[in-house]
């Protein structure tokens, strides 16, 4: 090889330099009608410099021909335990050093055909690159060559849905950082250094930080692979690694490394790990906060960046805050769950079993875990913390524990909202009044005083109904449904809860029964708005309901059925009229299931009341015929 003081081998390192330079700085200026213009520069000066590489000398006794029969025996395979990671060139050899420097050229080629959307000549390179390192063993002068190559393969085959292939060279590249890292360890090379005079090296410290960069990459990449080979757990695993990775090396841009710890949490929840969600949305939180203050309204005004910034920071902040509602929500309803009996009330017996175990439960819990999942640095570790301690992560078990849950809950709805305004955020807007009702109605469950618990659904009623009146069912027919069948099931609780407590009194008053009609009726209209948007624009009811509304539509009738059975009427007419009313739409579920037997599975229990009042009603209703004849005969 030409000595690193020569002439040619600096004419070569310059060459290299230029190509950088258009690779990364003078490619962002390029026009939008040539937008690879500095790329294709940048190819040439690499092929060039390919060239050069070839000509040189390789040693007085080695030659092209001698290296290509020095290849390992057993070829490392992607996606395996290499075998033959010891074998090889040795990296400081000049064979070594010139596999690797031709190796990086192809390594750079192969990303320039890459990113000028040249696949499968990117491949090539890429491959080629690999073929060349195989006559090495790893070393300090190559390992960031062997694992960025096998980085690049990973990510071009998991562009083209070849996920298998992506994680063997990703897998790979993974083992041999940790083999590397056990049996060495040393800062290694990186690859721009083959292109350098010796004082022009990298500092350690530097190489370091480039070589952890690219393991970090090599985790973040395996993270997309498993979610799509959904092994969620592992996926979730290696998410956590990378944003631990990114704040231990400062390698990290504070809103989008904020938005990926958010959305961690949400996987967390969902395992019911609330200790590992907490900590994801306080470090989520406090990351945020790096990125610098909101500009004004006055400063964005003036400033289109201004503008842009400000409109980002209130956006991704936001976006947490929603994260932080469903965690809230999520651990309300987590414990409700637990804490149920069949009929979805409060068991005390599990209240006091949850009490007495959840303590001891949760400390060695937390002994286990939290080593393992701590984010930050010493500038952060306090703040996150801190921000931990204002919520709870364990299931609440009184009315006390879900009130302060609730209430950092019902903070964060107000939080989001100051984006997510009804004014040009519709669906998200009513997105977040729908959780913030969530949130309510998980409280409620909590709640033993009947009046109480009313009053918290009557909140549920308050926020949703004049959003549902206002909103264009056109434009919106799927959020409509759901506000209308949600403020049916409302009212439909108030309406039992009203039940519950008039059955504790000797006499209904006036006002009572006023009160309850009045809960049954609106239950009815908001159910009967649902099942009115069912129809066709004809007004015909479908022969065949759609999947998605075929659970709600008939659990709609059912309850519209109920809930004219209970109205209150002191007139025998008007009590046969609600009777027949409920009896036609029992026999509608009936007929509709035997009509549709499949539908049968999802309304097992629905149907099985509507049957039995099928049989049962028509002699109450000939009972009261009769009364009513009696009466008029007098």
């Amino acid at each position: 090889m030409a000595s690193t003081y020569s002439h040619e081998w600096r004419a070569v390192c310059d060459k290299f330099n230029n190509a950088q330079d258009l690779s990364e700085v003078e490619s962002r200026k390029d026009p939008e009608n040539d937008p690879f213009r500095s790329k294709y520069k940048a190819r040439e000066l690499l092929r060039e410099i390919y060239c050069s590489l070839k000509n040189f000398d390789v040693g007085e006794n080695e030659s092209v021909n001698d290296e290509a029969d020095q290849r390992p025996t057993e070829q490392p395979v992607d996606g395996g335990m290499e075998e033959g990671f010891g074998r090889g060139h040795c990296g400081d050899s000049p064979a070594g050093s010139r596999a690797a420097k031709l190796g990086a050229v192809e390594y750079y080629l192969g990303v320039n055909h890459v990113e000028t959307e040249e696949l499968s000549a990117g491949e090539e390179h890429l491959m080629n690159c690999m073929t060349l390192l195989e006559k090495c063993s790893i070393s300090p002068e190559n390992v960031s060559l062997f694992i960025q190559v096998r980085n690049q393969l990973g990510i071009l085959w998991a562009g083209r849905d070849e996920i298998e292939k992506a994680q063997g060279f990703l897998e790979t590249a993974e083992a041999m950082y940790i083999r590397y890292m056990k049996e060495d360890g040393q800062p290694p090379m990186d690859l721009t250094e083959f292109f350098v005079a010796e004082e022009e090296a990298l500092p350690q410290q530097e190489r370091t930080k480039r070589f952890e960069m690219a393991y970090t990459h090599t985790l973040y990449y395996l993270a997309q692979v498993y979610k799509n080979l959904e092994q969620y757990e592992k996926a979730g695993g290696y998410c956590h690694s990378t944003l631990q990775r990114q704040l231990k090396f400062n390698q990290f841009i504070p809103l989008e490394w904020a938005i990926n710890a958010a959305t961690l949490s949400q996987y967390y929840i969902t395992k019911n790990l609330y200790m590992e969600g907490r900590h994801c949305l306080s470090a989520a939180s406090v990351i945020a906060d790096l990125a610098g203050e909101v500009p004004s309204e006055a400063a964005a005004q003036e400033s289109e960046a201004e503008a842009e910034k400000r409109d980002q920071l209130r956006q991704k902040r936001a976006e947490i805050a929603r994260c932080w509602i469903k965690y809230c929500l999520n651990l309300l309803q987590d414990a409700k769950k637990l804490l149920e009996d069949n009929i979805g009330e409060l068991d005390m017996d599990r209240q006091a079993e949850l009490r007495a175990t959840r303590l001891q439960e949760e400390e060695e819990k937390e002994r286990g875990r939290k080593s393992a999942v701590l984010f930050g640095s010493t500038d952060t570790f306090d703040s996150i913390c801190g921000l931990e301690e204002k919520v709870s992560c364990v299931f609440p078990v009184d009315f006390e524990e879900a009130r302060a849950i609730f209430l950092v809950g019902q903070t964060y709805v107000n939080q989001a909202k100051e984006y997510f305004e009804m004014d040009g955020h519709v669906t998200d807007h009513i997105e977040i009044l729908q959780d913030h009702s969530a949130l309510f109605k998980a409280l409620a469950f909590f709640e033993e005083d009947m009046e109480r618990r009313c009053k918290m659904h009557k909140r549920r009623v308050d926020m949703m109904e004049p959003i549902c009146k206002d909103l264009n069912a056109q434009y919106y027919l799927l959020v409509c449904r759901q506000l209308q069948f949600e403020l049916a099931e409302t009212y439909y609780e108030m309406m039992d809860l009203k039940l519950a407590v008039a059955n504790k009194q000797d006499d209904l008053d006036a006002h009572t029964v006023k009160k309850f009609n009045h809960l049954c009726s609106s239950s009815t209209r908001f159910y009967q708005m649902f099942l009115d948007s069912v129809r066709s624009p004809e007004g015909k009811w479908p022969e065949k309901l759609e999947d998605e509304v075929l659970r709600p539509a008939l659990v709609a009738k059912f309850r519209v059925a109920r809930l004219h059975s209970r109205l209150i009427s002191s007139s025998k007419t008007v009590q046969l009229e609600n009777l027949n009313r409920s009896l036609e739409c029992y026999n509608f579920v009936v007929q509709y299931c035997k009509d549709n037997p499949e539908a049968k599975s999802a309304i097992e229990t629905e149907l099985e009341l509507s049957e039995e009042m099928v049989s049962l009603l028509p002699l109450k209703i000939n009972r009261l015929q009769a009364n009513l004849a009696s009466s008029n005969g007098l």
